[in-house]
């Protein structure tokens, strides 16, 4: 068995490091036996229809709204997500798979709707900062029993539509919105906030995505997986920390401006 990854325009969508996550899929197949590759297709080639997964990364409004109107002419990754292919998509990737979302003048830019969400503008204070999900029932029967850990940084707000399950309940962070849910998953398609990147903090959610990919995984020899473990369990341990004092910090400041203005 061969399993090809594409990594769909770096070039345009390569903003956060995102690409990583392609790197940790082909990883964790080798590690187990399966080869394994990574396509990097910039903005200037044809997306193949034939690899197993796909990653899409996060990028600048600019380049955001060129990959979907691409993706949107090509109608490459419907093509590919009918025969069985799975996606994943963070934060730009995200809100390009949903219905729709701002482009660069604020005015919305039709998604290519792969994703059952829309995401409008937000003129409240971007969201920064680390992330710590619970995962949704559906997804901790699956094999998603440890939370999953992250980094956002979004202006935009996204909701979901009927039928669109989110990825889990928001512990600490913002999430789509208002600190509630977080993410989007329709059919094979899993959309995330979380960089990081999310595979490499977050090992369960790679196996998860791969089993949905080429069917029961076999099993990792546990001395490979002591790092990615170690990561997600120092993330998931400080990150919330991190953030919440952060978000105390700025707080305190804001609160010290207005009085200096007394």
């Amino acid at each position: 068995m061969s399993v090809s990854i594409a990594l769909i325009y770096p070039d345009l969508l390569g903003t956060y490091g995102d690409g990583g996550n392609a790197a940790v899929l082909a990883r964790r197949l080798l590690w187990r036996g399966i080869d394994a590759g990574v396509v990097s297709v910039t903005s200037s080639e044809p997306v193949p229809e034939s690899c197993e997964l796909y990653v899409i990364g996060g990028g600048e409004d600019l380049p955001q709204a060129l990959a979907a109107s691409k993706l949107a002419e090509s109608k490459v990754l419907h093509r590919a997500t009918s025969a069985g292919a799975v996606v994943l998509a963070v934060c730009a990737g995200l809100q390009i798979l949903g219905e729709s979302f701002p482009g660069p003048a604020g005015k919305a830019v039709p998604g290519i709707g792969l994703l059952g969400c829309t995401t409008s503008a937000n003129e409240q204070a971007r969201a920064v900062g680390e992330v710590l999900v619970q995962p949704a029932a559906q997804w901790q029967d699956a094999g998603l029993t440890q939370p999953l850990t992250g980094f956002e940084n979004h202006q935009a707000v996204t909701e979901l539509l009927p039928g669109t399950k989110p990825v889990g309940e928001v512990v600490v962070g913002v999430g789509n919105k208002d600190r509630t849910v977080e993410g989007a998953v329709t059919g094979r398609v899993w959309g995330t906030y979380l960089h990081g990147p999310v595979l490499a903090r977050n090992p369960q959610l790679a196996d998860l995505l791969l089993g949905w990919a080429i069917g029961e995984l076999p099993p990792l020899d546990p001395s490979r997986g002591m790092e990615p473990q170690a990561l997600h369990d120092e993330r998931a341990h400080h990150g919330p920390v991190e953030r919440r004092t952060a978000e105390a910090d700025l707080l305190l400041g804001r609160r010290n401006r207005q009085a200096a203005r007394r």
